[in-house]
């Protein structure tokens, strides 16, 4: 993994640019203005530019966030969540009708269409997780309770994410919840990265593409599974777990991953 100083340097040795949202562009309250500054100069450049996000919703939910960050419209053109790849499957009745909705209720867009098959927990054919309720965001024993009877469900997970800064403040995602399920014995189904098939709704092979990143779980993981190039954005959600360049390069290790570059901030 090589320090990046300005994605100038390399940015012409690819077409695509595969971005992530939270932790790349914005850290939930702000846009991160270097950010948006690189990709200006790549659109200008004629570069495709698509944000893929973790994020439990649909993809034009997805785009009012933005909006209210004040992001300009032009660069919102190619936005993809794992919500918006789970909300195709459930309306096909992949995994079966009824289901029991686990995750705060500002998520219940993602099963719109489908909303009158939400059950009880003990009534559910699977379980979809979006997230962690409003009022049990902290205590994870609350989670494992739940659902330590219901293992023999699936349980379909919209965000691979384990956690997310918002702001300075880590909070835990749904992958946490699945995390939670499968040491339980339970089967999980994952929609968003690092998995294939969102890469697959975002570009062709014959496309070059850059992966842009802050985590080494799902952007980096992603990245090597589909044998791209990525930039690991190391002042993100594993910020707190290093103290210098060497433990750093280390932490690829560690999550047994490999980036080709590194920025702190996704830097033109």
């Amino acid at each position: 993994m090589k320090k990046l100083n300005h994605l100038e340097e390399i940015f012409n040795s690819y077409s695509t640019f595969i971005i992530d949202l939270w932790g790349v562009m914005h850290d939930g309250v702000k846009l991160n203005p270097k950010a948006v500054e690189s990709v200006d100069h790549l659109i200008k450049n004629q570069k495709k530019v698509i944000f893929l996000s973790n994020a439990p919703r649909p993809s034009n939910e997805v785009r009012k966030f933005l909006r209210k960050l004040k992001m300009e419209e032009r660069f919102m053109e190619n936005v993809l969540t794992s919500g918006e790849a789970a909300m195709i499957a459930l309306q096909n009745h992949k995994y079966g009708k009824h289901f029991y909705h686990l995750g705060p209720a500002r998520d219940e867009m993602v099963f719109d269409k489908i909303k009158e098959n939400k059950s009880e927990l003990e009534k559910s054919n699977f379980i979809l997780c979006t997230g962690l309720f409003d009022d049990q965001e902290d205590d994870l024993n609350y989670y494992k309770n739940l659902l330590e009877k219901h293992t023999s469900k699936i349980l379909i997970c919209t965000n691979p994410d384990l956690t997310v800064h918002r702001g300075n403040i880590e909070e835990f995602c749904a992958g946490k919840i699945a995390e939670i399920f499968e040491n339980l014995g339970g089967k999980v189904i994952y929609f968003g990265k690092p998995h294939q098939e969102i890469y697959e709704m975002c570009f062709k092979k014959s496309e070059k593409v850059l992966a842009i990143g802050d985590n080494l779980n799902t952007d980096i993981r992603g990245a090597n599974n589909m044998n791209i190039d990525s930039i690991f954005i190391s002042n993100g959600v594993h910020r707190s777990e290093f103290k210098d360049e060497i433990e750093l390069i280390n932490l690829q290790s560690k999550y047994k991953v490999k980036a080709n570059y590194y920025q702190t901030q996704l830097t033109w």
